[in-house]
């Protein structure tokens, strides 16, 4: 027969949400409030980057693809209809495009930083996602991608 324990409870005391060690069960996809704020989502950036902690990474490079989630208020620009008042693209993706191809760095998470940090300084962004792929990276085992994702905010 398979029993499934019973969890003690205090009578004086409203259980608690979520699994036994107290962690809360949140559903896929739900991250909060930020899912309600307007975004800007750019995906699948690519190019060859010189980023790694072997030489050969350094001298050889390889494929880095960048996904980006780009939180902002997007009201004033769609009543305006005015480029000028959201994160152009266009111009986000050349200037990732830049820093990847940019200055050699040791590591993913350094890389999605400096992505991060630039765009809050350069468009009128309230947070940045920032995922920075490396599909062929130096793994001695079979796997289809590694990546780091880091969220800034201003």
């Amino acid at each position: 027969m398979n029993r499934v324990p019973r969890e003690e409870t205090d009578p004086g005391r409203a259980p608690r949400p979520g699994d036994r060690a107290g962690r809360q069960h949140v559903p896929l996809g739900s991250t909060g409030p930020a899912d309600r704020r307007d975004r800007i989502n750019l995906m699948g950036i690519g190019a060859v980057g010189y980023h790694g902690v072997f030489d050969q990474e350094k001298r050889s490079g390889q494929p880095f693809f960048v996904d980006l989630v780009m939180y902002l208020d997007l009201s004033e620009a769609a009543a305006t209809d005015d480029v000028a008042l959201t994160a152009h693209y266009g111009e986000v993706a050349e200037q990732v495009r830049d820093i990847v191809i940019g200055p050699s760095l040791n590591l993913l998470e350094t890389l999605a930083d400096r992505i991060a940090r630039h765009l809050l300084v350069r468009f009128p962004l309230e947070a940045v996602e920032v995922t920075v792929h490396k599909p062929k990276a130096p793994i001695e085992v079979t796997f289809s991608d590694v990546s780091v994702t880091i969220y800034r905010e201003r």
